[in-house]
């Protein structure tokens, strides 16, 4: 990491990578390293263990799915109040450690379906109390820097949980590999501990009551960001379907297995590229405010998008389009929970943050959904027209939202 004097430092010399963001985004890398285990390892113990069906892992997914995106809305409703998102999140990280992993001890479909629905439920709830226990250990011309720090190393846990699974399906085989993946979900919550023992304690006063706050935040000035974003997020469709993209352009010329290992390497250079673009990201967006960093993402994923819509099957194509993706995403999910940090009021960011997960989730569902249809029904160039269509609106959106303005653009 850079030593240069102003690489941990905001514009006022405070440094940003505090022991609280440090500890959050170690939670992040380890959460992720816990719970991908189960991820990547959940088709063959369904399958080929349990003898279940292709439909009942899309059924469990898509109820465990469904579930999480509620979660992080009510989540949101719970870290209004400061103490209790201390609660929520320490809760969470350790709930759906303990859960995703008693999977590898299961012996019916039925029991994996109510240990993933619980540890997605759980994941979901502690999501808005994680993003502003965040907001709260650094100055607001850091937020940035410290989103995109906390999302760099959740990427770098996406790109090492398979990795992990792998070696340990190796050694020990598939269920004692998912029962091992409670250690480092543990561990996770343990940083969370850590991060909130670095955070001062606010001031006693009355609890905040429990209540889904969707009309204050929206009055606060946040609904044409959320609006943008929410037209952006319905256009973000899941990986897996620029895999399957992938698989079926190179299929012709290079064979079904090679075909999917090529794909699978495009895929690890998206989740390379996020991690890397992440932080210079969140600087960025310090420095100018979010628009620019958002615009940006959303311009990148369009280029990404109608690339994958063309039938070319030239590896050099694909990998742009598989980077620009990457890179817009770090961009999106670095710029996205900065902006709401920025403008959301103290006593409304856990709503704010529960929305915005909520947008994220259920348009994300939407967006695979819809194009899978499209592709189904129509063609793969369709749906990614459609998807880049999305995009085209939340560029229009984003140009007439209320953003938070960084310090060179006040300047200015």
């Amino acid at each position: 990491m850079s030593t240069e004097p102003g690489a941990l430092a905001d514009g006022t010399g405070r440094r940003w990578l505090t022991p609280g963001v440090g500890g959050i985004g170690v939670a992040s890398l380890l959460s992720d390293l816990g719970h991908e285990v189960p991820t990547a390892l959940l088709p063959s113990l369904l399958t080929t263990t349990l003898g279940a069906p292709a439909s009942a892992l899309g059924l469990i997914e898509g109820v465990a799915d469904g579930l999480a995106g509620a979660a992080r809305l009510g989540g949101g409703a719970l870290a209004d109040d400061p103490n209790r998102r201390r609660t929520v999140a320490v809760g969470g990280y350790t709930t759906t450690a303990i859960l995703s992993g008693l999977i590898g001890a299961t012996t019916a479909v039925w029991q994996i379906a109510v240990l993933r629905a619980g540890a997605w439920t759980a994941r979901g709830l502690r999501v808005p109390a994680r993003n502003a226990l965040l907001a709260d250990v650094v100055p607001a011309g850091s937020y940035g820097r410290a989103y995109g720090f906390e999302r760099a190393m959740d990427n770098l846990g996406a790109i090492g949980g398979p990795l992990l699974a792998l070696g340990l399906v190796a050694l020990v085989g598939v269920r004692r590999a998912i029962l091992l993946s409670i250690i480092p979900g543990l561990l996770a919550a343990l940083a969370i501990v850590y991060a909130i023992g670095h955070i001062q304690r606010p001031t006693i006063g009355e609890r905040v009551p429990v209540r889904l706050r969707i009309r204050p935040v929206l009055d606060a000035g946040l609904g044409r960001l959320l609006a943008a974003l929410g037209a952006f997020e319905v256009g973000n469709v899941a990986a897996t379907l620029l895999i399957l993209r992938a698989t079926e352009l190179l299929s012709p010329g290079h064979g079904q297995q090679a075909a999917a290992q090529l794909a699978l390497v495009l895929y690890t250079s998206y989740n390379l590229a996020a991690t890397v673009a992440s932080v210079p990201a969140g600087r960025l967006t310090d420095q100018r405010g979010p628009r620019l960093v958002l615009v940006g993402g959303v311009g990148l994923f369009l280029l990404a998008y109608l690339g994958l819509a063309a039938t070319s099957a030239s590896l050099v194509i694909l990998g742009g389009c598989f980077v620009a993706a990457g890179v817009a995403i770090g961009c999106m999910e670095t710029a996205e929970h900065a902006a709401i940090a920025g403008a959301a009021p103290a006593q409304l960011r856990g709503s704010a943050f529960g929305l915005l997960a909520a947008i994220q989730s259920f348009g994300n569902l939407a967006a695979s959904a819809v194009a899978g249809l499209l592709w189904t029904a129509a063609s793969p160039q369709v749906a990614f027209v459609y998807l880049a269509g999305w995009m085209a609106l939340s560029l229009i959106a984003l140009a007439t939202a209320r953003l938070p303005a960084g310090p060179e653009a006040e300047v200015g």
